[in-house]
């Protein structure tokens, strides 16, 4: 069965010019990783997964293709992709993306999960230079976009307690006397996706051929021993000065693999389940992840940062465990660690924040993942109203 109704789907443009269109079926003889391969097409493609604790799959997988714009930068050069047409321009990414974004409002269906379709994409670590002045110093060895974005209309919602997909279309209705054709289109793309599942599981294997990968070759890091060690010293100077009170001294690590990029992901799936996982497939890389934290949250006008810091290992039973978490609460060098990044996420949202608003609402409560166990916090804000979440 098709929701909305055409005549229902009419009536909701009256609050916005983007409506879900979507079909609940079932999905026993699926996981969302079968899923994702008989809907993966083209160059462009996600998958978010969760799993809570370390030990419950979340509710809800959400899967992606083909979206509708491709929106990425690197430095002030941006580049728009829609309708297969390339379009290039200067200035600040976050204010293209921003403008991108401007065109559709959405109309909310209660009855969806949270994210049912939008921008899936990344920031990377030199997009700071858009947010605070700091001078260009590094070389760009690497090559990869700045920043990108991929736009999609439709969505796939795996729900892991029913067993069952939502395919969502959002329909972009920019004119109200095409709401029949918006509509149809719809129901296209949403029948698409249904012949698309029907595939047998089996077809991924025989067209990739290499299900199996072969073991890394040897780790590289971008850091000789020595210089990461003058590093520390250096970072110590500076605090000692005042300059700073605290840095991460990253390491890039690099090797060579034979194996299939989604074959990696799903490796780090089952070695390492995390709450928020993503496969992130692009042109020209692929990105694979598993992290226990939701850096920044923007929801109904409030924000949330969930700073991370103190970590033990998880115990062989449930009395070494518990005697872990004891030891890692009572840790001062654990406990002076992340009130420091509570009070940086404090400081943080104070930026964007409404006055008075800011509030630690959970201090130093121990979360459990498959292999260690973190110190976590929660701080919360009300978003002032000339900010948004890119501002964030």
């Amino acid at each position: 069965m098709i929701f909305p109704t055409l005549e229902e789907f009419k009536k909701k443009l009256e609050k916005g010019n983007l409506v879900p269109v979507w079909r609940e079926v079932l999905a026993d003889f699926d996981t969302p990783v079968s899923a994702f391969k008989k809907i993966e097409t083209g160059d462009f493609a996600f998958l978010l997964e969760s799993v809570e604790g370390g030990e419950k799959w979340g509710r809800y997988s959400f899967l992606g293709a083909e979206p509708s714009v491709i929106i990425r930068s690197r430095g002030r050069d941006i580049e728009i992709i829609e309708d297969g047409e390339t379009t290039k321009k200067s200035g600040d990414p976050t204010d293209a993306l921003r403008e991108l974004l401007s065109r559709y409002k959405p109309v909310i269906e209660e009855e969806l999960p949270r994210f049912h379709g939008g921008a899936v994409g990344y920031f990377c670590y030199d997009m700071v230079r858009f947010f605070e002045d700091l001078p260009e110093t590094k070389k760009d060895e690497l090559g990869l976009w700045d920043s990108l974005f991929m736009v999609t209309d439709t969505v796939l919602v795996f729900d892991n307690v029913n067993h069952k997909i939502k395919i969502i279309c959002n329909a972009f209705v920019p004119d109200a006397g095409k709401a029949g054709d918006a509509y149809d289109a719809a129901l296209e793309k949403i029948d698409t996706i249904i012949r698309k599942l029907r595939k047998p599981s089996g077809e991924y294997y025989e067209r990739n051929g290499k299900a199996e990968g072969g073991a890394a070759t040897e780790l590289v890091s971008n850091f000789r021993p020595e210089d990461y060690r003058k590093a520390v010293e250096k970072t110590k100077e500076y605090i000692n000065a005042g300059d700073i009170i605290q840095a991460v001294i990253s390491q890039r690590w690099k090797t060579k693999l034979d194996v299939d990029e989604f074959d990696l992901y799903r490796a780090l799936r089952v070695l390492n389940p995390s709450p928020y996982m993503f496969y992130l497939k692009t042109d020209s890389e692929t990105l694979v992840g598993s992290s226990p934290e939701v850096m920044v949250r923007v929801e109904d006008g409030m924000v949330e940062s969930r700073p991370i810091a103190g970590t033990r290992p998880r115990g062989k039973n449930e009395a070494e465990d518990s005697e872990l978490e004891d030891e890692l609460l009572a840790d001062p060098k654990e406990r002076a660690e992340h009130i420091m990044l509570v009070d940086l996420a404090r400081n943080d949202l104070g930026r964007v924040a409404e006055t008075g608003t800011v509030k630690v609402d959970e201090l130093m409560i121990v979360e459990k993942y498959s292999h260690v166990m973190h110190i976590v916090s929660n701080v919360i804000a009300m978003l002032r109203p000339d900010r948004d979440a890119l501002d964030v």
